[in-house]
C-alpha cells in the first residue's frame, strides 16, 4: 500500500532520527529511553498493520471488539503523524521528545499485531484464515529483512542468527502458499504456532523500550530456530512424521545453561531429567499456548495423570524452556506432596526465585509471604508447584501471588484430577503411552541415537507393551536391558523375570523394581536400599552421601582408587541405570546433588523394610 501518512513515513526513514532520539530523556523518568531503533522496521510495520486494519475492517464490520482497536489505533497513529510534522517543520529536542512520548504510548497498542492467533480471535468470521497468516508471516520476515539492512549508525542488536531465522520463515512461506487450506491441518496449525513464537521474539526484542542484551536473543533465537527445524523435516517428509517427532521429543523446549541475565539459583534448583517426553508433543503445545498466551489474568493450569506419567518431567522441561525463561520475568519452582508443610513451601519459593543468597529460615511466616507477593507485585512471573494432594495447601497461600494482569501462571502437577478441578482454570492431562510410542521411549533409552537391531525388535516390543503405557516404568526397564548383553537370549531372560510382574500389575512400582533390584551388582545394593534414610523431596548432597556409604562400610576399595572415588563410582552407576536423578551439577560437570523420583524413593522404603535393612543416621 501507498502509505497515507507521508510525514511520518519521511522522519522513520530519516538518518539523522537517532541522533535526535538517542540523547532524550522523559520528563516523568528522567531516564534514557533504551528503545532499539531502526526507522525502516517500524514503517514495515505500519505498512502490515495499516494494511491489516483495512482488510480486518471490512470482513469483521459487526465486530465491535476490533472496529473499536481499529479507531484507538488509528488516533494514534494521526497523533504520531501530526508529531512527526512537527519534528521535521522545527528540529526542536521539545519535539522530539513529545514524539518519542506518542512511540512509547503507541506501543501497548501494536502488541496484538504480533500474534496471528490474537487477529483471528478479533476477526471470527474472516474467510481465509490462511490468507492471514501468510500475510502475518510476510510482514515478519520483512520486518527481519529492514532489521538486517540497519546500518553500524543505528542502535538496535541484531543477532548474526537473525538471518538464519528469516531464511527459515521464508520456507515456511513458500510451504504455506503451496498448502490446502484444510481446517484441520495439524501442519499449518503448528506453523501458525511457531509464526507466533516468531512474531512475539521480534515484538520482545524490537518494539520494546526494555533493555535488550545479545545474550537474551540469543537463547530466544536458539529455541525457535530449532523448533522451525524440527518442523520442517515434517513438512519435507510427511509419512515420517510421527517417527520424527517421537525421535525428536521436545528438543525445541532447550534448557538454558545459566544465563546471566536469568537467576541460575532457580535454574540449578530444579533436576536436569534426562527422560525424552515421547508422545506428548500435541500435549507440550497445549500448555505452551496457555503458557504464553491466552488472558492477561492470573491463570492456574493443572497437569494431571497417574504415577510415573511424566508430569513433573514435562513442567520441568516446560519451566526450563529458553522461551519460557525470557517470556516471564520471575520463575520458581516449589514441591508440595503428601507432606505439606507451609513454612517450608515458602522457603522454597522465595529460594527458588532469588538470584541473591539469603537465610530465609530466620524469618517469620507473615514476613516470608510478604517477601513473595513484594517480588512479585508488578512483574509476569511463573510459578510452578508440582505434586499437589489437597486444595488446603493451595488455599493457604493463594492470596500471596497478585493478580496485575500481566499474564502470570500458576501450573500445577498433580495425581488427582478431583483437586486439579477445584484450583484450576484449565486442566491438561496425560494419558498413558500407545505400544508404539513405549518401544519407542525404551529403544532411545537402550540404544540412544541408534537403531535396535532387528533381530531384537520382536522381544523388545513385548517388554514395551507390557509395561502399560507408563513412561517411568519404561525408563526403568530400559536401564536394566541397557546392562545386559544385547542379545535374544539376554533379553528374553529378562522379560521373563519381568513378565508376571508387569503383566499383572503396571501400577504397582515394587513388582516392577523388585527383579531390578536383585540383578543389581551386589555392591550396589546396599547403596541403593541406604537412600531410604531420605526423606521426601529432599536433595541429597553427593558429597555427604558418598562419605556416609564410606562411614557404613559399603565401599570396597580399589588398588589405584581412592574410597571416595569408588563411591562416586557406585554413585554414577545407580543414575545411569535412571535409580537416581542428577540435580545440580559442579563446575567440573560432576554431580553436586541428586534427588529421587518419589516413586522409586517410596518403593525404596518398602524394599528396605522388606530386607531387614538397617542404617544409622
Amino acid at each position: 500500500m501507498a502509505l497515507s501518512y507521508k510525514n511520518l513515513s519521511r522522519l522513520l526513514t530519516n538518518p539523522d532520527l537517532l541522533s535526535h532520539l538517542q540523547d532524550l530523556k522523559l520528563d516523568e523518568t528522567e531516564q534514557t529511553i533504551s528503545y532499539q531503533w531502526h526507522g525502516p522496521h517500524f514503517l514495515a510495520f505500519l505498512r502490515y498493520a495499516t494494511k491489516l486494519c483495512r482488510f480486518l475492517h471490512y470482513a469483521t464490520k459487526h465486530c465491535l471488539c476490533f472496529n473499536n482497536k481499529h479507531g484507538r489505533f488509528n488516533d494514534l497513529l494521526k497523533h504520531l503523524d501530526d508529531s512527526a510534522s512537527n519534528c521535521i517543520r522545527y528540529g526542536e529536542a521539545e519535539h522530539y521528545k513529545i514524539f518519542l512520548e506518542i512511540l512509547l504510548s503507541f506501543m501497548p497498542e501494536i502488541r496484538d499485531f504480533f500474534t496471528n492467533q490474537k487477529l483471528l480471535q478479533l476477526s471470527v468470521g474472516t474467510p481465509n484464515t490462511n490468507e492471514l497468516l501468510a500475510s502475518f508471516m510476510g510482514f515478519l520476515a520483512e520486518t527481519i529483512g529492514e532489521l538486517l539492512n540497519c546500518g553500524p549508525d543505528s542502535s538496535v542488536l541484531v543477532s548474526y542468527q537473525v538471518r538464519f531465522l528469516l531464511k527459515k520463515l521464508e520456507s515456511l512461506l513458500v510451504f504455506l502458499g503451496d498448502a490446502e487450506p484444510e481446517p484441520n491441518n495439524n501442519i499449518l496449525t503448528e506453523i501458525e504456532a511457531v509464526a507466533n513464537e516468531a512474531g512475539f521474539f521480534l515484538h520482545s526484542f524490537f518494539f520494546t523500550a526494555d533493555l535488550v542484551t545479545a545474550t537474551k536473543m540469543d537463547l530466544a533465537l536458539s529455541a525457535l530456530v530449532e523448533r522451525i527445524e524440527i518442523l520442517q523435516v515434517r513438512i519435507k517428509d510427511p509419512f515420517m512424521a510421527a517417527s520424527e517427532e517421537l525421535n525428536s521429543g521436545i528438543r525445541g523446549l532447550q534448557v538454558a545453561e545459566s544465563p546471566r541475565e536469568v537467576p541460575s539459583e532457580s535454574l540449578q534448583n530444579i533436576s536436569m531429567v534426562d527422560e525424552i517426553i515421547v508422545g506428548y508433543e500435541d500435549t507440550t503445545t497445549q500448555i505452551l499456548d496457555n503458557l504464553l498466551g491466552g488472558p492477561s489474568n492470573l491463570q492456574t493450569i493443572s497437569i494431571v495423570g497417574m504415577t510415573g506419567i511424566g508430569k513433573t518431567t514435562l513442567a520441568k522441561k516446560l519451566y526450563n524452556a529458553s522461551h519460557v525463561r525470557f517470556y516471564f520475568d520471575m520463575l520458581s519452582w516449589c514441591v508440595v506432596s503428601q507432606t505439606y508443610r507451609k513454612r517450608k513451601l515458602l522457603i522454597d519459593i522465595l529460594s527458588s526465585m532469588s538470584n541473591f543468597k539469603r537465610d530465609y529460615r530466620q524469618m517469620e511466616n507473615e514476613m516470608l509471604a510478604e517477601y513473595i507477593y513484594k517480588r512479585l507485585k508488578g512483574t509476569r512471573y511463573l510459578v510452578v508447584i508440582d505434586d499437589i494432594w489437597d486444595t488446603h495447601s493451595w488455599d493457604e497461600i493463594k492470596m500471596y501471588f497478585p493478580n496485575d494482569r500481566t499474564g502470570s501462571r500458576i501450573l500445577f502437577t498433580s495425581r488427582l484430577k478431583n483437586v486439579a478441578l477445584k484450583i484450576s482454570h484449565v486442566i491438561i492431562e496425560l494419558h498413558p503411552l500407545s505400544k508404539g510410542e513405549s518401544w519407542d521411549l525404551l529403544e532411545q533409552k537402550v540404544f540412544k541415537k541408534e537403531r535396535c537391531p532387528e533381530e531384537l525388535q520382536g522381544i523388545g516390543k513385548q517388554i514395551a507393551a507390557k509395561c502399560k503405557g507408563i513412561p517411568l516404568t519404561v525408563v526403568v526397564i530400559a536401564s536394566a536391558l541397557s546392562n545386559v548383553k544385547k542379545s535374544i537370549s539376554s533379553w528374553e531372560k529378562v522379560a521373563a523375570s519381568l513378565s508376571s510382574y508387569i503383566f499383572e500389575k503396571a501400577d504397582d512400582f515394587l513388582s516392577i523394581l523388585k527383579p531390578i533390584y536383585k540383578d543389581l551388582r551386589t555392591y550396589l545394593k546396599p547403596c541403593f536400599l541406604y537412600l531410604s534414610a531420605f526423606q521426601e523431596d529432599v536433595e541429597i548432597p553427593v558429597r555427604k552421601l558418598l562419605l556416609l556409604w564410606i562411614a557404613e562400610g559399603f565401599i570396597v576399595k580399589k588398588e589405584d582408587k581412592n574410597l571416595e572415588d569408588v563411591a562416586e563410582e557406585y554413585l554414577i552407576e545407580l543414575i545411569n541405570r535412571n535409580l537416581l536423578q542428577v540435580a545440580k551439577r559442579r563446575p567440573d560437570n560432576g554431580v553436586k546433588v541428586c534427588v529421587l523420583h518419589d516413586q522409586i524413593l517410596d518403593t525404596c522404603w518398602k524394599m528396605a523394610e522388606e530386607e531387614n535393612f538397617l542404617f544409622q543416621q
